[in-house]
């Protein structure tokens, strides 16, 4: 997290958000910077509008949306529904690997 804050404090200081002043923001707070780590992020602001997606209703953004109750399915054997949830468990932790490798 301590990445999107330096990138969140460039950002509202006006200054660019770049590798070398990501990692001088990083480096003045104590923390050693990983530069792949600090290359990814900078990537992936370069497409980003910050301002907008501050505006945007937290129901807008991803991460922040209600889960739905699911609609009742027909009945399964249960060895059926434990190997679907072991899949879904396993696409969920590969898909927070990434977002750990890219936020901490």
């Amino acid at each position: 997290m301590e990445y999107i804050y330096a990138a969140m404090l460039l950002h509202r200081a006006g200054k660019p958000i770049t590798e070398e002043n990501l990692t001088q923001v990083l480096s003045a707070a104590g923390i050693n910077a990983d530069p792949v780590r600090v290359k990814a992020l900078v990537a992936s602001l370069s497409e980003i509008d910050i301002d907008e997606a501050i505006k945007a209703p937290p129901a807008l953004m991803p991460a922040a949306a209600p889960a739905q109750a699911p609609a009742p399915a027909p009945e399964k054997p249960a060895e059926e529904e434990k190997k679907e949830e072991e899949k879904k468990e396993e696409e969920e932790e590969e898909v927070l690997e990434g977002l750990g490798a890219l936020f901490g």
